[in-house]
């Protein structure tokens, strides 16, 4: 995949791969950049390789995307709670702890992602990664039932 695209000068700007249902597929969501014809171009050449079963372009579609972050935090003992609080603003999780460290955990929206990371900044970001984004299409709402005639 990164060949296809490093070879033809098109960035990949978020890469994410992960197992479906089935054992024997994984879905890949790549981000990247481009008007609609090095979208078109993008698509063609992806369909081509024999192990892609599907592409689907979903900013087409309605959709629901969302990123993660894991932030280890090494606040001075006097912005501990300021630290606690922006996780809980942002509804974080603190999934590690030691004496000097928080590692928070994020998931959201990109905007919500970079807000967190700058509110938590100040205080002290140690270490930071960030997944890119996952993304479903949003299914269909079914129309509305006509009113029964009577």
């Amino acid at each position: 995949m990164s060949g296809l695209f490093s070879g033809r000068g098109y960035n990949i700007d978020a890469i994410s791969v992960g197992a479906t249902l089935d054992p024997q597929i994984s879905q890949m969501t790549i981000v990247t950049i481009g008007d609609d014809n090095i979208i078109e171009q993008i698509t063609k050449q992806l369909n081509k390789l024999i192990d892609v079963i599907k592409v689907t372009d979903l900013t087409e579609f309605e959709h629901v995307e969302r990123e993660m972050a894991l932030i280890k935090v090494a606040p001075k003992a006097e912005h501990r709670a300021e630290a606690l609080r922006v996780v809980e603003i942002f509804r974080g999780v603190i999934v590690d702890s030691s004496p000097k460290t928080y590692t928070i955990q994020v998931t959201g929206a990109e905007d919500k992602i970079n807000a967190v990371i700058e509110m938590l900044r100040p205080l002290g970001i140690k270490e930071l990664v960030r997944t890119g984004k996952v993304a479903i299409a949003r299914e269909k709402k079914a129309a509305a039932a006509a009113p029964a005639a009577g």
